[in-house]
């Protein structure tokens, strides 16, 4: 890959800047003006609540172990990640790509911010079809970082590069 076009990268910052403070918005309007830590949940439609959830771990809540090690671990794990992705979006010339890219780093930092400010990642949306729950409950880090791959994967799977064929078509 060859340096990005400036203008891509810049698109492709002003996205990740637009993540990063849609994550921490919600997050502080979950927080402070609702208060939903108190609060507990909030239904919002008979399938969709705010729900307070603290996230020691990764996605899943998996190595979920509220210890300072594992905080810190995965701050500067996720820090890696995170300037992996930036540099990839240095790189990158496909626009499409460095808006998916864009979207994982600005969650990514969102997480990161919480983990460093509570030593958890506040999670609330809360999606459910009675008691099935299709996803642990989230927040818009979460969604973004989920979308970016989706995207990044979905193109890599149905709009790669066509590598050329030495094969001559039959009857030639």
């Amino acid at each position: 890959m060859s340096n990005a076009a400036p203008s891509t990268f810049r698109t492709g910052l002003a996205f990740a800047l637009l993540a990063f403070v849609l994550d921490q918005l919600t997050k502080w309007i979950i927080i402070s003006p609702l208060a939903l830590e108190q609060r507990g949940f909030i239904e919002i439609l008979p399938i969709f609540n705010l729900t307070w959830a603290e996230n020691c771990g990764i996605s899943l809540s998996m190595f979920a172990n509220c210890t300072d090690t594992t905080r810190w671990t995965l701050v500067g794990v996720t820090g890696l990640v995170a300037a992996a992705v930036a540099y990839w979006m240095t790189k990158e010339e496909k626009k499409g790509d460095v808006i998916a890219l864009s979207l994982i780093l600005g969650g990514a930092l969102g997480n990161i911010i919480d983990r460093v400010r509570f030593g958890y990642v506040v999670d609330f949306a809360d999606l459910h079809f009675g008691a099935f729950r299709p996803f642990m409950i989230f927040n818009i880090a979460d969604a973004c970082i989920s979308i970016g791959v989706v995207l990044l994967v979905a193109r890599a799977i149905f709009l790669g590069e066509k590598k050329p064929t030495d094969a001559k078509p039959l009857g030639q």
